[in-house]
């Protein structure tokens, strides 16, 4: 009996340590699309984003699959998103177009101080995990799609018909966007789940057949323009729900309002006197609760 125990023991341990494991190959491939940045040699810079993205996908499928989750795997993959998705498209874009001016390193730290504000509350308002909808754009879309630009700047489709475009006007606009995206409210919708049993279902995992093709055959193609396209729907979309008045109607960033009050009993003597310290509302009120949203 000792012997199919151990082995279940072993393979338990396998199972919790595999999602750190994908998260970090996701933080290693970002160190190493910095220091690829640094060379000069964005192409190669880019594609480790993309890789890091990957990973950064299979480590919370896998977690989920296995219910090996945890706070711990939580926190870890927020800080390695970071780096991955916050500072190596950054550099990349700093050592790229921004490094010739004094002041260019600036936008690089709008960009990432963006990205760190964003997985923050995405821990605090989403509990690490995204239901129906992300509040503001994900630092993984936000990261592929700066990252990709020079990939597809470098495609003859860009410099024969797109040559006319402003390539450094447009760098510092696509970071200025990115950072406020993930830092807004703008609801973007969690990537449907797919499936045999519902016609939903059936056409999800044909988008995803499709959607993988062209990121294996035509990446240089595909990555930019689909995070363009990404970007432009969720600002549509928000348009539209906010004519219907059905956008959400509290700020995610103030997370605070939200939290039950924290209450500390004293006891300054047995049987006598007695006070609490706790959290009220602004301008009086009874204790808050949360409502659990996401």
């Amino acid at each position: 009996m000792t012997a199919p125990r151990s082995r279940v023991r072993g393979m338990r341990r396998a199972i919790v340590i595999l999602p750190s494991a994908f998260t970090s190959g996701n933080m290693f491939f970002g160190v190493w699309s910095i220091v690829e940045s640094a060379r000069g040699e964005f192409l190669v810079a880019a594609w480790f984003v993309i890789v890091a993205a990957v990973l950064d996908l299979f480590d919370g499928r896998i977690a989920r699959m296995s219910r090996s989750g945890s706070a711990f795997g939580a926190e870890l993959d927020s800080l390695v998103d970071v780096v991955s998705f916050g500072v190596a498209p950054a550099m990349l874009v700093f050592f790229w177009r921004f490094h010739t001016g004094d002041w260019g390193w600036l936008l690089s730290f709008i960009y990432i101080l963006a990205a760190a504000l964003r997985l923050a509350r995405f821990n605090v308002i989403q509990a690490g995990q995204a239901k129906s909808h992300f509040i503001g754009l994900s630092s993984p879309a936000s990261g592929i799609t700066l990252a990709s630009a020079y990939p597809f700047t470098q495609t003859p489709l860009f410099q024969q018909h797109l040559a006319f475009v402003p390539l450094p006007q447009l760098m510092v606009l696509l970071t200025i966007v990115l950072a406020l995206l993930m830092v807004s409210q703008v609801p973007y919708p969690v990537a449907p789940k797919v499936g045999l049993r519902t016609w939903k279902g059936r056409i999800s995992l044909v988008v995803h057949i499709a959607a993988v093709a062209c990121a294996l055959f035509y990446p240089e193609y595909f990555f930019f323009p689909a995070g363009v396209a990404l970007i432009t729907y969720g600002l549509v979309r928000a348009v539209f729900l906010g004519l219907l008045d059905r956008l959400p109607d509290r700020d995610p960033m103030h997370d605070d309002d939200e939290e039950p009050p924290r209450e500390i009993e004293y006891e300054l003597a047995p049987g006598r006197m007695r006070f609490r310290l706790g959290r009220r509302r602004r301008g009086g009120g009874g204790p808050r609760s949360g409502d659990g949203v996401m």
